[in-house]
């Protein structure tokens, strides 16, 4: 299906794909920076994450709807309480799972742009999404690269373009030879995924969200 031309009178409205690992294998890395601590309350806070993640995603007025891909009954169930879409497949890798959620978007809302957010970035601001959003409605595929500029948070195409996720280490270069425009935009709430304990800490400095800041309170880690 060729690409839908866009208005320019008419903001752009989008569909967010949103893969959200079982918490029990979510955020390895960040629970390798916790030693010690107990299994639930390093499945809380990565859950916490990704449902910031999603609040900040619902509430940005660009996004029509998101669709969830999780197998965590936590996160499917705070998804489907908010009026999302939720399915399963996230078990088979990240980028199965992107494209699971790209195809049902793609088959449910097929004249709106597609958006993949990975949903470890508890600092950010729906503000910031419609910025970024708004900056990728301009090309048929653009992404943003988290921080360090070697990895991808969010991967946005207009109707009818093939999104070709390469999520993973050095995605950002990636994506960029598969002909996405790069969006080095100074949005650091968005562009601040967190991986490691040192990245949550200058998530922290930046704001995070409700429920991450509910979790770092009770664990201690505030």
């Amino acid at each position: 299906m060729p690409a839908v031309p866009i208005d320019a009178h008419v903001e752009q409205q989008w569909v967010l794909v949103l893969p959200v690992k079982h918490a029990r294998h979510g955020k390895r890395r960040l629970h390798g920076d916790l030693p010690g601590r107990p299994a639930d309350e390093r499945s809380a806070l990565a859950r916490a994450i990704a449902v910031d993640a999603m609040d900040a995603a619902r509430a940005c007025r660009l996004v029509r709807s998101l669709v969830v891909v999780t197998s965590d009954p936590v996160v499917a169930e705070h998804a489907r309480a908010a009026g999302d879409e939720v399915l399963g497949g996230d078990d088979q890798g990240l980028d199965a799972a992107v494209s699971t959620g790209l195809a049902h978007a793609t088959w449910r809302w097929p004249r709106l742009g597609h958006a993949v957010l990975l949903a470890d970035v508890p600092a950010l601001r729906p503000e910031q999404l419609k910025e970024a959003l708004h900056a990728a409605a301009a090309h048929p595929r653009a992404f943003v690269p988290d921080l360090e500029g070697s990895g991808t948070v969010l991967l946005a195409t207009r109707a009818g373009v093939d999104a070709r996720p390469a999520f993973g280490a050095g995605s950002a270069g990636r994506h960029e030879r598969l002909g996405a425009v790069r969006l080095d935009l100074d949005l650091p709430g968005l562009r601040r995924d967190v991986d490691t304990l040192d990245d949550l800490r200058r998530a922290v400095a930046l704001g995070v969200g409700p429920a991450t800041r509910a979790v770092l309170a009770a664990s201690g880690l505030a």
